[in-house]
């Protein structure tokens, strides 16, 4: 990973991370590209930042949500594109069982910031 990728993915990480905290969907989209594809936790694809607020907007409304980020790996596939992997650990402070699953990014570089452009989540268990 190089550091520039990892500078980048760590401050990208850490906004997400706050905005989770509080369930503020205007701060956590965007984080988000104009043409992001979002998969988060729910079958559904939304797109667009304004998807992406509609499915931060849908969550329940814990009262002390928290999101950490671990195994995380990150590569600049290019001048302007960044792939990063990891697993994230969803803290709901008692109010359900903890959600741990594998998440992938690809960060853009979009009107000279980073931004999200493709989030998928997915279960830990195997598939096949």
């Amino acid at each position: 990973m190089s550091s520039e990728a990892d500078a980048i993915v760590s401050a990208i990480i850490a906004k997400w991370c706050a905005g989770f905290a509080t369930l503020d969907a205007a701060a956590l989209s965007s984080l988000y590209a104009k043409n992001a594809f979002f998969f988060g936790s729910n079958p559904k694809l939304y797109r667009g930042r304004d998807g992406v607020a509609d499915y931060f907007n849908g969550l329940p409304r814990w009262r002390r949500p928290s999101a950490t980020f671990s195994d995380v790996h990150a590569a600049q596939a290019g001048p302007d594109l960044i792939n990063m992997a990891g697993i994230i650990t969803f803290d709901l402070a008692g109010e359900r069982d903890d959600l741990v699953v594998k998440m992938s990014w690809v960060i853009i570089r979009e009107e000279g910031d980073w931004k999200i452009v493709n989030h998928h989540a997915s279960s830990q268990a195997p598939l096949i």
